[in-house]
């Protein structure tokens, strides 16, 4: 069973204002201790998503999983630990079919439907979310509160990421609702390495 560090950081290039301001958090988060990272681009083209990744892949260094959102073909290209895929991305097992079996394969999932069916596939964790209302998707999904992670843990043995709306001040509950680990975006922003600090120490 693959052991999930309890901090998902989450570096979406929507949310700054430059590449560079991304590359400077990221080294700030590793500095921190974060050693789990997605890095997410939902408006990028192919070339400068592969430019980005590399760039940060250089800048976290060794001994970090990285992981990269949606782009099986981007996530091989620039080398990268495992890919994360959506509802609306490439099926868990065609990913898988791309990926091969060493990288880590997770999959977002909204309701118990969802969780359930991607509990069946390779993935090596599972995603449930938005706990908690966010602003970091245009459209979210329904919130599915802590009472959502509580039915996803029985519904799955694999490991949970819960996402959506997670702050500093709500990490804890989520983690003790059932949740391996906590994946945050926006509550990472105004200082990413004094904030992924406070995460890690709440997280034990």
């Amino acid at each position: 069973m693959l052991q999930l560090p309890r901090f998902y950081a989450i570096l979406d290039a929507a949310c700054f204002r430059d590449a560079a301001g991304m590359f400077a958090a990221a080294e700030e988060l590793t500095a921190a201790g974060v050693t789990l990272f997605q890095y997410r681009n939902k408006s990028g083209n192919a070339r400068q998503m592969l430019d980005e990744a590399r760039e940060l892949e250089a800048r976290i260094g060794a001994g970090i999983m990285f992981i990269m959102n949606d782009r099986a073909d981007l996530c091989l290209a620039a080398g990268l630990d495992g890919l994360h895929v959506g509802q609306d991305d490439l099926s868990p097992d065609s990913a898988r079919s791309i990926i091969g079996p060493a990288r880590w394969l997770g999959v977002s999932t909204h309701n118990p439907e969802q969780l359930a069916e991607a509990d069946k596939t390779s993935a090596d964790y599972l995603a449930i979310g938005p706990i908690f209302a966010t602003t970091s998707k245009a459209n979210p999904d329904p919130v599915v509160g802590l009472e959502g992670i509580r039915r996803a843990r029985e519904l799955t043995r694999k490991p949970l990421v819960a996402i959506g709306g997670i702050t500093r001040a709500n990490a804890r509950s989520v983690i003790e609702a059932g949740a391996n680990a906590v994946a945050v975006i926006s509550d990472l922003l105004l200082d990413p390495g004094k904030s992924a600090e406070e995460f890690l120490r709440l997280l034990g």
